[in-house]
C-alpha cells in the first residue's frame, strides 16, 4: 500500500464575481488596485472575457493577512 502525498489543488481561473466575493472588495476598487500594481492582473481568456488565477488571488489575500499580523507586533 502506497501513500500519496497531499498536493494543493490546481489553480483555477476566477471570473470577476468570484474574485469580488473572495476578496470582499467592489469592482471599482479591484480595478484601482490593479492600476496601482497592488492586485494581480487578469488573464485574457477571449476577446471579451478575463479571469484571475486563483493562486494569485489567494496569495494576495495571504499577503494582506501577513501585513496585518506584522503591523500588530
Amino acid at each position: 500500500m502506497s501513500i500519496t502525498p497531499l498536493t494543493a489543488p490546481a489553480p483555477r481561473l476566477l471570473r470577476l464575481p468570484a474574485v469580488l466575493d473572495r476578496v470582499g472588495l467592489g469592482r471599482s476598487r479591484v480595478y484601482e488596485l490593479i492600476a496601482e500594481g497592488r492586485f494581480p492582473t487578469p488573464v485574457k481568456l477571449s476577446e471579451r472575457a478575463i479571469a484571475w488565477p486563483s493562486d494569485e488571488v489567494d496569495a494576495w489575500i495571504t499577503e494582506r493577512i501577513a501585513t496585518r499580523d506584522a503591523e500588530a507586533m
